[in-house]
């Protein structure tokens, strides 16, 4: 049972930080996000790159400057060089929205790794379009997923970010999986946003599934709170990804549709390394952690799916990035899920 990690590291130094990935996601690299190298890196401005007429206003955040002259045209020459790119193949434009060293420090790192490695797989991320439109405002404060020419902006720029990171990663030989990060999903049905509906989401969703997969990448979605997990499912993603920890329960209640996800291939990567509790993380041992492991299978076991059908189809992660954490905790919430895997490969005898 192979390990993943989400995305964030505390670390201030990019090759530290690759050398965690080294040491224990040697199989499934990612690209770590370090927010404390830059504020770029932040998951909610890291892709905003290349985004039509978007600012930064005094109090720094970002806004979309709707009511400048300027955004009209911005949002011409953005749509057509999208559809250039998807329906044309124009590697030139595409890298018009690469994601530069000014928004990853170690991007280029984790590219020189996969080769060094012949990796089979490695791990990208974007942020969602679900929790990037209701984190991003109008400078009015209207939040970007109540107007639908934002909304589609957002979702056909995370597009072009994953497209990027798909073409880079199968460039240097390794198969693409790209988290979708979708904390605020699990906002979905709330009365903070009553309105959108599960369709809207879903097709938010599929569109930049779909174009993971039509161009070679595995796709999976992230969320670290309690999720309607029919949504992820819905939109095809092959791997969901959740905070096993606190809300392996939650995953049971969607019991039909994850066994049926299951049998049609889908996997399930199980956050049990508690990166969101220090508190926790720093009281746990790898015998704590196989046995929250138990616990969440047999939530979906006692609802009667084949135990066999589940841990053919897992992996392990930590809960969420541990961007937030000490070096010192961040290294010991990966050690623990590198020994979780192991110790399950062992137990299963998954070689």
């Amino acid at each position: 049972m192979e390990c993943l990690a989400i995305g964030s590291l505390p670390y201030k130094n990019p090759q530290k930080a690759i050398e965690t990935v080294q040491k224990y996601f040697k199989n499934i690299p990612f690209w770590p996000q370090l927010s404390k190298v830059s504020k770029n890196e932040d998951m909610t401005i890291q892709f905003l790159e290349g985004m039509p007429s978007f600012f930064l206003s005094e109090d720094e955040n970002f806004s979309f400057d709707t009511e400048n002259e300027k955004f009209f045209h911005d949002i011409e020459i953005f749509l057509s060089d999208y559809e250039n790119i998807i329906n044309q193949n124009a590697p030139e434009l595409l890298e018009k929205f690469a994601i530069t060293s000014d928004f990853s420090s170690t991007f280029n790192l984790f590219l020189d790794l996969i080769r060094e490695n012949n990796c089979q797989y490695a791990k990208g991320q974007i942020t969602g379009p679900f929790t990037l439109a209701t984190t991003l405002t109008d400078k009015k404060g209207r939040c970007a997923i109540y107007d639908d020419t934002l909304k589609e902006l957002i979702v056909k720029i995370l597009s072009l970010k994953a497209l990027w990171q798909v073409k880079k990663i199968k460039s240097k030989g390794a198969k693409p999986i790209i988290f979708i990060d979708e904390p605020t999903i699990s906002q979905l049905g709330t009365s903070a946003y009553i309105t959108i509906t599960k369709d809207d989401t879903i097709a938010m969703l599929k569109e930049i599934i779909d174009i993971i997969k039509n161009n070679g990448g595995i796709t999976a979605i992230h969320c670290c709170g309690k999720c309607d997990w029919s949504v992820p499912i819905k939109s095809n993603v092959e791997i969901i990804s959740l905070d096993a920890y606190h809300y392996a329960q939650n995953l049971s209640i969607y019991h039909k549709q994850i066994e049926q996800f299951l049998e049609r291939g889908g996997k399930i990567a199980w956050g049990i390394i508690p990166t969101k509790a220090p508190t926790l993380l720093e009281k746990t041992d790898l015998q704590t952690m196989q046995s929250k492991f138990d616990k969440a299978v047999n939530y979906l076991t006692k609802k009667g799916i084949d135990e066999k059908l589940i841990i053919d189809n897992s992996f392990v992660t930590p809960t969420c990035g541990a961007g937030s954490l000490s070096e010192t905790l961040a290294e010991k919430a990966m050690k623990l899920t590198y020994e979780l895997s192991n110790s399950l490969k062992e137990r299963y005898n998954d070689n």
